[in-house]
């Protein structure tokens, strides 16, 4: 009995893996640390363009973290068909915040505004879930030239958050200053110096050592302030409906079943990334359950007093830069999470670390994920044009909302939800083109644009004649592979 055990454990995957109560703890709380800002920013910009009080704010703010480190659970540990069990961290997701206050702004902001958003989001949430199997039909059009460039895109859509962290944070009095530059730079140095000289363990947790190492370099300066500890409840429970009962508008909620599609496309692209970076490769079932996960807890949150929730990229950066797999380690993330929303003095000392800070581990978080993407296109097929054009297409026009935000201005508010994230941007014109070159293409003099050696995109001849109706393969002697995302499904001469 003690043999088969020891041999089911070596076998077990990284990421199906439980480590130490104590290492536990430590990586978890670097990746809370890594997405607290992120978290934290939604209800601070919704309380203040509703003009909530304080206490209705920190109370946001605690709802905000209770539920997504109940989300974080639920995604990593997983019930039933619910949760990717992969190690992704839940947060409140950007992709909502104009939506939301387009619609509170209807009603001039304040609890009516929350109850019209909490209406939307329970009905989105609620829709988003029952159509996840059908969603994920599309994983087909996810072949390794489309997957490395969104997630290269992923990366690249959050250098510039990283920037302006590292600038101070968009929006305060200093913003730019030189010494928020510099306190960026000492972090950003720092790591990198513990990732080069400091053995295993402590190059795992170079970014949480780097984010204290910079809170301590930046108290002598005065940029680091705790004072909100002394103001922060010691206890807080969320209750449901704590601002009113919700109210359900047909214009609301198609707004936010619009803004539901796109995280869900966001959403596909991480858990997809997470498959590569962990080498534990996510099929149709993993992103479907993924999914699930994202929009129950959305759905929930409404209930909850919080607001849409989807995977943290940014984590995915953490993944790939720490070697760090076990999703266990991030379901303990989720519950250091929960206690900060119940314990808001907690979350007080969290909140301490200097946004410059902040900016200088995330550049290091966003490049990796950058790097992670270009990675995966190592392994595409460039000697034709095809993917060329693919990737460089889809990049640039996922840009276009980056480096001019203004650029869609003019155009109809649901072309503005849909395009204004620039992930999603390259995600829609990376799919589209890969259907064009390699779908219906057709022979060319490179050869055929649809091979798999060169651009998997395409299910191949032999494939279409074991597909039913349905897109399921009739042959159950062999692996329906059809909905696997990269190329390791090969055409065969």
């Amino acid at each position: 009995m003690s043999e088969a055990s020891g041999t089911s454990t070596a076998t077990r995957h990284p990421v199906d893996t439980p480590m130490a109560p104590g290492p536990s703890i430590l990586y978890g709380l670097q990746h809370v640390l890594s997405m607290y800002a992120g978290v934290v920013a939604v209800p601070l910009i919704i309380a203040g363009a509703f003009k909530l009080s304080t206490a209705d704010t920190i109370y946001l703010v605690s709802a905000s973290l209770f539920m997504a480190g109940l989300a974080t659970i639920l995604q990593t540990i997983g019930v039933w068909k619910i949760g990717a069990r992969q190690p992704i961290v839940q947060g409140t997701s950007f992709v909502a915040v104009s939506t939301m206050l387009a619609i509170g702004a209807a009603t001039g902001g304040g609890a009516a505004g929350l109850q019209r958003i909490y209406g939307a989001l329970i009905v989105a949430g609620v829709a988003g879930f029952l159509i996840a199997p059908i969603f994920t039909r599309l994983l087909r059009f996810f072949p390794e030239v489309v997957t490395g460039t969104v997630i290269t895109m992923i990366g690249l859509s959050l250098i510039p958050v990283g920037v302006g962290w590292a600038m101070g944070g968009v929006g305060t009095p200093e913003f730019g200053q030189p010494k928020h530059l510099a306190l960026a730079g000492a972090t950003l140095v720092l790591i990198v110096l513990i990732y080069r000289f400091l053995p295993g363990f402590f190059s795992r947790i170079a970014i949480l050592l780097g984010l204290v190492l910079g809170t301590l370099v930046a108290l002598p300066f005065g940029m680091a302030d705790f004072g909100a500890i002394g103001e922060a409840r010691a206890f807080q429970v969320p209750t449901p409906f704590h601002f009113g009962a919700p109210t359900f508008e047909v214009s609301a909620i198609v707004s936010m079943f619009i803004v539901m599609l796109v995280i869900m496309t966001e959403a596909t692209a991480d858990i997809l990334a997470l498959g590569e970076v962990t080498e534990k490769h996510a099929d149709r079932d993993t992103v479907t359950n993924g999914l699930r996960a994202d929009t129950l807890s959305t759905a929930v949150a409404g209930v909850f007093n919080s607001f849409s929730l989807s995977a943290f990229a940014q984590n995915v950066g953490l993944v790939a830069i720490t070697g760090i797999r076990s999703r266990y380690v991030v379901a303990v993330g989720g519950g250091i999470l929960v206690l900060l929303g119940l314990f808001p003095v907690l979350g007080a000392f969290v909140a301490a670390v200097p946004m410059a800070v902040l900016g200088g581990a995330g550049l290091v978080l966003f490049g990796t994920v950058a790097a992670s993407g270009i990675r995966t296109l190592k392994g595409v097929d460039f000697s034709g044009n095809s993917n060329i054009v693919i990737v460089a297409t889809s990049i640039a026009f996922g840009m276009a909302p980056i480096v001019q935000p203004e650029v869609w201005e003019h155009f109809p508010a649901w072309w503005q939800t849909i395009f204004d994230s620039g992930i999603t941007s390259a995600a829609i014109m990376a799919v589209l083109l890969n259907i064009v070159f390699n779908i219906i293409g057709r022979e060319t003099d490179e050869g055929p644009v649809f091979s798999h050696g060169g651009a998997p995109g395409a299910i191949s001849d032999e494939d279409e004649e074991r597909l039913d109706p349905r897109g399921e393969r009739r042959d159950r002697g062999q692996a329906d592979r059809s909905d696997l995302p990269s190329g390791r499904r090969r055409r065969e001469d």
